[in-house]
């Protein structure tokens, strides 16, 4: 049973930083892409984040980049997302997700695999 399980998320004000973490077991994601997946009250689940399993092509969400760096470690089955400069529109739960195949797709129908979610909350 593969499992994603994320860690990290909490209350910070604005301008600070958080890192989320994303543990795979089950299987490793060694062919697989990953993304992190962002949800507000009342919005529609957006990828903020994709990498490939290789981390050589990787895809930022206008609204985060420069901001936001994802990252992996495959020797830990790790997915990490590195959040700089928070802002509070980048409040909402965030879903680590893989999905089998090696491209860096961001519409959520072609992820699989799901965690249960991390909130971040970002005050002013």
């Amino acid at each position: 049973q593969v499992q994603l399980v994320e860690s990290g998320g909490g209350l910070v004000q604005s301008g600070d930083s958080l890192k989320l973490s994303c543990a795979a077991s089950g299987r490793t994601f060694d062919n697989s892409a990953m993304a992190w997946f962002r949800q507000a009250p009342g919005k529609v689940r957006e990828c903020v984040a994709a990498i490939s399993r290789s981390g050589n092509s990787t895809y930022y969400a206008y609204n985060v980049k420069g901001r936001f760096t994802i990252s992996s470690d495959s020797a830990k089955n790790t997915v990490y997302l590195q959040m700089n400069s928070l802002k509070p529109e980048d409040t909402g739960t965030y879903y680590c997700a893989g999905r089998d195949g090696v491209a860096t797709l961001i519409a959520a129908k072609f992820y699989q695999y799901w965690g249960q979610g991390t909130q971040v909350t970002v005050s002013s």
